[in-house]
């Protein structure tokens, strides 16, 4: 499957495409990403590798959490990308895509990131099925009640990480592989109807 993948949830933001099992990426600097000129750094990052919309069917974006403004931004151009060019449209967010290499792996998996100096987690089943919904939950939580659980965190935030957090046992710091949103497509784990910014309090 050929597709397109739109993240703008952090800072750095990144294109990421497939195109007949070749891949091409490109990562914009927060000092150089623009809402405004968002599509048309889409349609530079197309030409660049010499590419068009009709090369693909299907798009990817992240719903979040995120930057509030770039989540807005990349959803408004995503949909209206899908539209006129009459491409699917997939939203996923962040928890869920750290979890795609454990599908069927794990008992049960706690997804946990950090935005904004606070902590969030969000609990999925074997399946990879929401269980808790997202919550925001303390450091010491994290270290007392979930040291023996199985956990994953994005390679990308560790940094922004206590390091008291990184020493848990059953921690998993994963590389986000945007090859994976095809494998979550397939099972019926991303959204395709109500496609909405996930947001943080």
């Amino acid at each position: 499957m050929n597709f397109l993948a739109i993240n703008c949830s952090t800072d750095s933001s990144l294109f990421f495409l497939k195109v007949k099992n070749k891949t091409f990426n490109k990562v914009l600097q927060s000092d150089k990403f623009n809402t405004d000129l968002l599509m048309k750094q889409i349609l530079d990052f197309f030409d660049e590798n010499n590419l068009k919309f009709d090369d693909i069917s299907d798009i990817y974006v992240n719903q979040g959490p995120g930057n509030f403004s770039g989540l807005r931004g990349s959803l408004a151009i995503a949909k209206g990308i899908s539209l006129s060019k009459n491409l699917n449209l997939f939203g996923y967010d962040t928890f869920i895509f750290l979890c795609a290499d454990f599908f069927n792996k794990k008992n049960s998996i706690c997804s946990i990131i950090k935005f904004r100096e606070k902590y969030y987690i969000k609990n999925f089943d074997t399946h990879l099925i929401d269980i808790s919904g997202v919550k925001e939950i303390k450091e010491y939580e994290i270290i007392r009640k979930y040291n023996n659980k199985f956990k994953v965190i994005p390679k990308h935030m560790v940094k922004y990480f206590d390091n008291q957090i990184l020493k848990l046992s059953n921690l998993s710091i994963v590389d986000l592989d945007y090859n994976k949103l095809e494998f979550l497509k397939l099972k019926g784990l991303l959204d395709e109807n109500l496609i909405k910014p996930l947001y943080l309090r």
